[in-house]
């Protein structure tokens, strides 16, 4: 299909400097969307599903099914709408998941209609910081779509084996590792094993049933037992970066990942990674390309392989319609900073 790409992006009281943005068929500069959304849109999370896009906004979920033009509330029922992840079941479309601030988790079964809240437990390790935790990522794994887990920022990982009816914590193991001294960080608190817990995406694979990759700021971790146990990948064995900021399994290939590293929450530099093997060993992907902020997502296209595109928190986006061989960049207009999602069609 023709290319869409959406970009968006969350800076609360910096006016004008955040909001969604549109890249479709051959434009070579992103055009801002509003059409719908609520007043000066603070997007944090973007994804297609089949037809439809869905974006996570401060008014709670929202969705388009004109590629990105316009777009409708679904109409989360919650003081704490400020939605950080959504997602569809796989296999079910009208099955959808929201992850908002707190620990909150919702569900609809009818695309949306109407949301039940769910009620994961806080988990042990989870540490208090400046700004209240949030459920920045959730996945499920599509051989078994009712194993889901959620990523706590900063609270480690969360799982229901049930499509969310009950949770569970995953951080026994996680607490572990971050007794080991090259994993201990505490920045926003008193706690060392706040590095660990500090959650910012996690995958499944269906090449790996019961496998869980995690994104934290202390690098990659892999668990093969459904978050029973983790070891680290290693990423620094590969990449100078190792603050893991995003990392995503291939729609096209279920052997692979994508990783996206930088120095820290805000550096001045930050690089894409590719591996064929879950995991277990890395390439330099964004082969020529100036990142120059800390890189936070990446999106490789629903129907077309060779359509990635990626997003830093300074603004700057880059993509390739060719598989890696060459990349565009292009920055976000009107100064635009703190970018959190983006979805390629």
């Amino acid at each position: 299909m023709d290319r869409i790409v959406l970009a968006g992006a969350a800076q609360p009281g910096m006016k004008h400097r955040q909001g969604l943005f549109r890249l479709a068929g051959g434009d070579t500069e992103w055009r801002r969307v509003s059409r719908g959304l609520p007043e000066e849109p603070e997007i944090r999370a973007l994804g297609f599903v089949g037809g439809k896009a869905y974006a996570g906004t401060q008014a709670g979920p929202y969705v388009s099914e004109d590629g990105g033009e316009s777009w409708r509330s679904l109409n989360l029922p919650s003081e704490e709408r400020t939605t950080w992840s959504v997602m569809a079941r796989p296999g079910d479309p009208d099955t959808l998941y929201a992850g908002t601030t707190g620990t909150s988790v919702y569900r609809s079964t009818n695309a949306g209609a109407s949301w039940e809240r769910l009620r994961p437990p806080v988990p042990e390790g989870h540490c208090d910081m400046g700004f209240a935790t949030r459920v920045i990522r959730m996945t499920a794994d599509p051989s078994a779509p009712d194993e889901i887990y959620a990523g706590l920022e900063v609270g480690g990982v969360l799982r229901s084996l049930d499509g969310g009816d009950t949770w569970e914590s995953c951080n026994a193991d996680l607490l572990r590792l971050a007794g080991e001294e090259h994993l201990k960080s505490a920045i926003g608190s008193d706690m060392e094993s706040e590095g660990m817990m500090d959650t910012h995406s996690l995958a499944v694979s269906p090449a790996a049933p019961g496998t869980v990759f995690l994104a934290t700021r202390m690098g990659l971790f892999r668990s093969d037992d459904r978050g029973e146990t983790w070891r680290e990948l290693g990423i620094g064995n590969y990449s100078p970066l190792t603050y893991a900021r995003d990392v995503t399994v291939s729609r096209h290939d279920p052997k692979v990942l994508f990783g996206a590293f930088s120095k820290a929450a805000t550096s001045d530099a930050g690089s894409l990674w590719r591996s064929a093997d879950l995991g277990e060993s890395w390439e330099r992907f964004d082969k020529g390309v100036d990142v120059n902020s800390t890189l936070m997502i990446v999106a490789e296209s629903a129907s077309d392989p060779d359509r990635v595109w990626c997003g830093a928190r300074g603004g700057r986006t880059f993509g390739t319609e060719d598989g890696g061989k060459s990349w565009a960049q292009t920055e976000l207009p009107d100064e635009v900073g703190g970018v959190y999602a983006m979805a390629a069609a």
